[in-house]
C-alpha cells in the first residue's frame, strides 16, 4: 500500500536536512562544514518566497539531480537510524504499554510519580477517544488520507488527534472504521500498526 504523498514544502526540507546530513560528512573539521552550511542555506532561502509552482517544482527536481551527484559514498548514519549499527537492536526486549497494567502494585510503588500521570493520561484518553475518533473519521477523505498531517485542535486549550491514539486506542474503546484506516490508494498507519492489522483482519 503506498505511503501518503509529500507535499512540496515536505520535499524541500527534507532535501535540505539530508543535503546538510551529506555536507557534514565531506567536511571533517566543523568551521569548513559551518562555512558551506552557510552557503547551502543560502540557496534555500533564495528562492522560499516563489509562488510559481511549476518554477518551483523545476527547482526542487534540480536539486534532488544535484544531491544525487554530490551525494557522499558513505555518509555518516546515526547508530540508532535506519541503516546504522544499533538500529532495532534493542526491539526485541520492549514491551506493549498495556504491560504496566498487570504490574504488581509493590512494582508501581517504585515509580509512584510515573504511574500517577499515566493514570491521568489513560483517564484523559478515554474521555477524548471518542471525540478524537468522530474528527478523524469526519475530516478523512473517502479514498484515505492524502498527507501525514493529522487535523488540529479546534478549541484553544483542546488537544488533536494524537498518532497514539489512532495505533493505540484505550482498552475497551472500538478502532476506527476502514475508510478512516485504510484508504483505496494509501494509508497514514505502518504495517505493524495494531489498529491497520486489525481493521485489514476483520475484513471491514
Amino acid at each position: 500500500m503506498a505511503s501518503a504523498y509529500l507535499t512540496h514544502q515536505q520535499k524541500v526540507l527534507r532535501l535540505y536536512k539530508k543535503s546538510l546530513r551529506h555536507l557534514e560528512s565531506w567536511c571533517v573539521f566543523r568551521d569548513k562544514y559551518r562555512f558551506y552550511a552557510c552557503l547551502l542555506r543560502a540557496r534555500f532561502d533564495e528562492n522560499k518566497h516563489e509562488k510559481d509552482m511549476v518554477k518551483a517544482t523545476l527547482m526542487l527536481k534540480a536539486g534532488e539531480e544535484e544531491f544525487w551527484t554530490n551525494q557522499h559514498p558513505q555518509p555518516y548514519i546515526f547508530p540508532d537510524s535506519p541503516g546504522g549499527t544499533s538500529y532495532e537492536r534493542y526491539e526485541c526486549y520492549k514491551v506493549p504499554d498495556w504491560v504496566l497494567d498487570y504490574w504488581h502494585p509493590s512494582e508501581k510503588a517504585m515509580y509512584p510519580d510515573y504511574f500517577s500521570k499515566r493514570e491521568q493520561w489513560k483517564k484523559l484518553r478515554m474521555q477524548s477517544w471518542d471525540r478524537e475518533v468522530a474528527q478523524l473519521e469526519a475530516e478523512t477523505p473517502p479514498g484515505g488520507p492524502r498527507t501525514e498531517a493529522l487535523p488540529p485542535a479546534r478549541k484553544e486549550g483542546d488537544l488533536p488527534p494524537p498518532v497514539v491514539a489512532v495505533c493505540h486506542p484505550p482498552q475497551g474503546a472500538p478502532h476506527l472504521n476502514s475508510s478512516t484506516l485504510r484508504g483505496s490508494e494509501s494509508c497514514s498507519l505502518t504495517e505493524n500498526c495494531p489498529a491497520r492489522r486489525a481493521v485489514c483482519a476483520s475484513g471491514a
